[in-house]
């Protein structure tokens, strides 16, 4: 399943519901089939993804908290990370914080 995040100060961008799963905790918000990170609620969510952030940079392996173990060394040097799933979010909060629109998501 895909998640569809949008805001009118932003373009859209897709994510599959893993990665969608697990940026949507970092902020506090339910991986539900569509929700809404309102404006009210936009500094919290970067202020929670920047600390997500911060702590993977703090982690020996591969700097991701959410890396598997027991991966073969191409499959390490591949690894997409936190910080490489997080930034399309993270820019569209931003985004939607200085335009003050809401950001959205539906699958």
């Amino acid at each position: 399943m895909l998640y569809r995040f949008q805001s009118r100060a932003s373009p859209d961008f897709v994510m599959l519901e893993v990665h969608a799963r697990q940026l949507l905790d970092i902020v506090g918000k339910s991986a539900a089939p569509q929700g809404i990170i309102t404006v009210e609620q936009i500094p919290g969510a970067i202020a929670a993804i920047e600390a997500a952030l911060v702590r993977e940079g703090s982690n020996a392996h591969n700097n991701d908290d959410y890396a598997v173990e027991g991966h073969a060394n191409e499959a390490e040097k591949q690894h997409v990370g936190l910080h490489q799933r997080a930034i399309p979010l993270l820019h569209m909060l931003k985004d939607s914080l200085a335009e003050k629109k809401d950001v959205t998501w539906k699958t």
